[in-house]
């Protein structure tokens, strides 16, 4: 058996944090899920940390840190920079460990998350428009006040801290082979499989952990490659959870000893999965915490064995979950909308509404316009927006239309 690095933690540090932990988290249920084992094909437990105090597993993390303070520190305060989920978390801890919270956040951060993290006693500073201007902010108030800097996943209690959800997964799921694990900077991922494969190795098994990015955040297949840490250029995710441009340097080097593989999912398979975590297992789940469960449907994820897969927060703004079911029922085929041009008489409309009846689609949405870009004169352009059942029925609408003279075109 292969002896573990220096730059893993004992495990002793795991079964030690989580009795810490345990003064204040829950033990999230973990559920089966027949539809995705179906697709996997082999048993998939959720481990649902969306139900977690705070909404996400970011408070295992920062009360252990806080915990580990001294009295002298503890009187300075802590200081963090996030947009969301570790925000909470380090209020949340702070509140109960009765340590000052000065908490930097993006002007732009939805408010739910902005209000949550206020009402758990925290001083808000708005600053900033991107994570990395209160990051700066941050660490120039640490320098000012001396007040502690808690990092969100580059420090050894962080990722003890989150470790803990490791051995919660592994003492529940009977056989368990595989754990899929949300990144971002690498703090859950480096503590879970940490703990989870020297538990295992104590009863003699193995277990494999796979981690999930979103493709349009992915820094970690670059730096595994180059052999160190390196900073990627991001673009826009749904998944802003975990759009982290740089791995940390401490859970950089856990993963790489530990990790069996890394693989990436795309903005349209995020919002498919949270479409399935909403209709099959009735859970709110924020993109980020769902990547899990797209690396599965997009087929990244190969059956071994009973597989877990972590769903790591369920902080979503309501505003933002209404275009991602939206944009999940287009990427499932469920929404299709069409650009059809007609000659510019009366009746058309009806017409055209009359056989997307007969093939029983529903229309939701209409844009009829008689202007636009390379136009005839005597043309109008009908716009539909349609609620169909899947790829099939999608097919049958648009073919029922071309049948009856119309030339629509999928937009």
């Amino acid at each position: 058996m292969t002896e573990l690095s220096a730059a893993i933690p004992a495990l002793d540090e795991f079964l030690r944090a989580q009795e810490t932990v345990g003064r204040i988290v829950q033990e999230t249920p973990i559920e089966s899920s027949r539809f995705l084992a179906e697709v996997l094909g082999s048993p998939v437990y959720l481990k649902c940390e969306n139900l977690q105090r705070t909404g996400s597993y970011k408070i295992r993390g920062a009360y252990n840190r806080l915990a580990q303070l001294s009295d002298e520190e503890r009187a300075r305060g802590v200081v963090a920079a996030s947009a969301g989920n570790h925000a909470q978390g380090v209020a949340f801890a702070a509140r109960e460990l009765g340590i000052a919270a000065t908490i930097f956040m993006p002007v732009g951060v939805p408010l739910p998350k902005l209000q949550a993290t206020r009402n758990y006693g925290a001083t808000v500073v708005l600053g900033g428009h991107t994570v990395e201007e209160p990051l700066r902010a941050a660490a120039e108030f640490a320098a000012s006040t001396g007040a502690l800097l808690i990092p969100p996943f580059d420090h050894h209690d962080v990722i003890v801290g989150q470790g803990t959800l490791g051995l919660e997964i592994y003492d529940s799921v009977p056989e368990l082979d595989t754990i899929i694990v949300p990144i971002g900077g690498g703090g859950l991922i480096s503590g879970v499989a940490s703990a989870a494969i020297q538990r295992a190795r104590q009863d003699g098994r193995t277990v494999r952990v796979i981690g999930v990015q979103s493709e349009n955040a992915a820094a970690y297949p670059p730096s595994l490659l180059a052999g160190e840490p390196t900073t990627v250029t991001t673009a826009p995710t749904i998944a802003d959870g975990i759009a982290v441009a740089r791995p940390g340097v401490s859970n950089f080097a856990i993963i790489r000893e530990l990790v069996d593989d890394i693989v990436t999912v795309t903005e349209d398979d995020i919002a498919k999965a949270l479409l399935v975590l909403l209709e099959r297992a009735k859970l709110v789940v924020e993109p980020a915490g769902a990547v899990g469960v797209a690396a599965i449907l997009a087929g990244k994820v190969r059956a071994t064995g009973t597989t877990a897969v972590i769903l790591s927060g369920g902080n979503i703004d309501p505003l933002l979950m209404q275009r991602v079911v939206s944009h999940g029922l287009a990427a499932s085929d469920r929404y299709l909308t069409l650009r059809i041009p007609l000659p510019d008489l009366p009746g058309q409309l009806a017409r055209t509404s009359e056989l997307v009846a007969q093939a029983n689609a529903n229309v939701i949405e209409v844009l009829h316009t008689r202007h636009g870009p390379g136009m005839r004169i005597d043309e109008v352009v009908l716009e539909l927006s349609i609620e169909t059942r899947g790829p099939d029925h999608r097919s049958l609408v648009v073919e029922t239309l071309r049948q009856a003279g119309y030339d629509p075109e999928i937009i």
